[in-house]
């Protein structure tokens, strides 16, 4: 997390800090669990969202695709936000997913989530008047969501659910709004990863990460002063530089800055070493739902420069994450966590439950990726 920027919202008199966020790793979309009668069962999502922060996942998302956030009345989805945030690990960045058909409404539940210190808006296209949905009606769109946003906001193009690309001009357009820092790019093209990692390569941001390039994020700050009596200090103090101290109790929180690009998170599990090797700096995997720990493994070896592991992981994980994930959809996404530890449970009608076939069919597919 770090300034960078103000900016101005257009017609009013208040100014947001920009704060930029790293995005790096492995993210699991998270699923939104019922009750068999349909409620929202919340305790479930405590229950995951503990298990989740035990892992070396970077964060998570909220209310996405995978989260059935379609599905949920405007007051479920502020639940759910709100129950998340209290669980996850303060080190945990936390995505909600915000994206409404309106610029106002988007920005409702993104002034929301910021209250409970989501660290971004994921802000999916607008799709269901689609003949309008022009370049120019995007551009718009967004530019008006950012401007007043108090959280930086990632782009969200899902065309298997939106039918609905979001150019590459237009991305790269956007890129280079200062509250616009990233993007999750869910078509599975490797291509166009790559085309969009070159054409925004000029865009520089600073960003502040603790003694490991991991994020700072907003929990972490308000734990670490809770508990420490504001403890958090500047690098320049602790060398002896003369930097100034956020606080003056003993240090406990060491933060210091480095520069990052437009970040490309990519969304198709069995592209995912292709994606990272063409540029993407991590992954929102409905995947990793049921199985964060493969996907990690996948992430951490392609860092370390273990390609060859790498590799052997990407093809051993490749076709149970397309017929899981893509194929058979978010049902049998929380059939494999049900087999996995975690608590999927029924989905929301249309939606189908799966059959007793499509179930061991699940149980195959995932049964080598157990956590």
């Amino acid at each position: 997390m770090a300034l960078n920027d103000s900016v101005q919202t257009p017609g009013e008199s208040r100014w947001f800090r920009i704060e930029v966020m790293v995005l790096q790793g492995i993210f699991p979309a998270l699923t939104t669990p019922f009750y068999t009668d349909g409620a929202v069962y919340y305790k479930k999502i405590e229950h995951n969202v503990d298990r989740y922060s035990r892992t070396p996942i970077a964060g998570m998302v909220v209310l996405g695709s995978t989260g059935e956030a379609v599905m949920l009345s405007d007051e479920e989805r502020r639940e759910v936000l709100r129950v998340t945030a209290e669980v996850a690990s303060p080190e945990k960045v936390l995505i909600a997913g915000t994206g409404a058909e309106s610029a106002i409404e988007t920005l409702r539940l993104t002034e929301y989530a910021a209250a409970l210190n989501y660290d971004v808006a994921l802000v999916r296209t607008p799709h269901f008047y689609r003949p309008q949905m022009k370049p120019e009606a995007l551009l718009a769109f967004y530019r008006a969501v950012a401007d007043r946003s108090p959280l930086p906001v990632m782009l969200y193009t899902v065309p298997p659910f939106t039918a609905y690309d979001l150019p590459l001009e237009v991305i790269t357009e956007l890129a280079g709004h200062p509250n616009i820092i990233g993007i999750k790019e869910s078509s599975g093209n490797v291509e166009k990863v790559a085309a969009m990692v070159k054409a925004v390569r000029h865009i520089k941001r600073t960003v502040s990460v603790n003694e490991i390039q991991q994020a700072v994020t907003k929990r972490m700050m308000n734990s670490h002063n809770a508990e420490n009596g504001r403890s958090t200090v500047s690098v320049g103090e602790l060398a002896g530089s003369g930097g100034t101290a956020i606080a003056t109790a003993p240090p406990k929180l060491k933060i210091k800055n480095r520069e990052i690009g437009f970040q490309v998170l990519v969304g198709a599990a069995h592209t995912l070493l292709d994606s990272l090797q063409a540029g993407a700096s991590g992954a929102v995997l409905a995947f990793a739902a049921p199985a964060p720990t493969i996907c990690f493994e996948i992430y951490a070896a392609w860092k370390d420069n273990d390609l060859a592991l790498a590799r052997a992981k990407q093809e051993a994980m490749a076709p149970a994450a397309k017929r899981v994930v893509s194929e058979m959809g978010i049902p049998a996404i929380k059939y494999a966590m049900d087999f996995n530890g975690y608590y999927g449970g029924p989905c929301r009608l249309p939606l189908l439950p799966l059959t007793a076939a499509q179930k061991l069919q699940v149980e195959s597919e995932v049964a080598c990726f157990r956590n």
